[in-house]
């Protein structure tokens, strides 16, 4: 990677990612897209105002840039896309394909992520392999699941060099929550550090994938500079770092906090979601192919978040 087109570049991913890939890279090799602009983010780098859905705009960024890698970001997540079925197929997998097509006509490395979604309520629950079987009943894991093959089928039709990871929920003290099942695993933090209690809207024993932010991003960087000869997979590698519920997450907070307390009054809808999803994945092929390895647990994750939190909230 040596100049790197980013879309969903002011997302939960997005956000952190750049500025991570513009200290190895370099500013100005570093074109960060989204739909909105914020301000003063032009001062930081390259940005250019995109929408996903619109493939010529997207083609001619790349092209004027003259990237070498296309990182895609941009998607709605899954509590928003139950909301908006029609609206999320057409962004996520509109704007999946339409990157898919710019990487494919201008020779681009290219990277997406999937996520736990993708599974259903037929996959195995604990350890869920690699390869297993892929039933999801949210139109977030349909999209996620026919990601992954749309993927697959751009790298063994058009040999586009594509590559990414299935992402358990993720922890950041630097994006707000974007409408994901798991952002309860961040508002827990917020409410810990303000309040001193939390009110989670995920039932107890709810046990799901999680991943802090700082890992999450190595991730990236490792997977797409590993080499190609050694990725059996190429897409949707299993990774993860942390299995918890809520209360584990509380635990972790007393610790630091010990009158924190917790509570519960359930969403069903993102509680159905979350009952879809496995509670632990297998990430061993993501550690034999390309060396893959988590250096957050959920205490270590616990302590900087509360650290950074707090540093936020005076």
């Amino acid at each position: 990677m040596k100049r790197i087109l980013v879309t969903g570049a002011l997302g939960q991913i997005g956000s952190e990612l750049v500025t991570k890939l513009r200290d190895i890279y370099g500013s100005s090799n570093v074109i960060a897209t989204d739909i909105k602009e914020l301000p003063g983010v032009k001062e930081q780098g390259p940005f250019e105002k995109l929408d996903v859905t619109d493939p010529q705009r997207m083609f001619d960024v790349a092209k004027e840039y003259n990237v070498d890698t296309v990182m895609h970001l941009a998607a709605l997540l899954s509590a928003t896309a139950e909301k908006m079925p029609k609206v999320a197929w057409d962004i996520n997998m509109g704007g999946l394909v339409n990157a898919l097509e710019v990487a494919r006509e201008l020779d681009l490395q290219f990277f997406t992520p999937s996520s736990i979604g993708a599974f259903g309520p037929s996959t195995p629950k604990d350890n869920t392999p690699q390869d297993t079987l892929q039933r999801p009943t949210t139109m977030y894991g349909v999209n996620k699941v026919s990601g992954e093959l749309l993927c697959d089928y751009y790298y063994h039709r058009y040999g586009v060099d594509t590559r990414g990871v299935r992402y358990p929920g993720l922890i950041s003290y630097v994006a707000p929550p974007g409408g994901g099942t798991t952002d309860y695993a961040v508002e827990i933090y917020y409410e810990a550090i303000k309040n001193k209690s939390y009110t989670s809207y995920i039932g107890e024993g709810t046990y799901m994938d999680m991943m802090y932010m700082p890992d999450a991003l190595n991730a990236i960087v490792q997977l797409m500079e590993a080499d190609a000869d050694k990725l059996e997979h190429r897409n949707a590698f299993n990774i993860s770092a942390i299995s918890a519920a809520p209360e584990d997450f509380a635990k972790a907070i007393q610790k630091h906090i010990p009158e924190f307390s917790i509570s519960y009054e359930v969403d069903p809808v993102r509680q159905k979601i979350a009952d879809s999803w496995p509670n632990s994945i297998d990430s061993s092929a993501a550690t034999k192919e390309w060396g893959f390895k988590a250096d957050y647990d959920i205490d270590a994750m616990t302590k900087e978040m509360l650290e950074k939190i707090a540093e936020k909230v005076k």
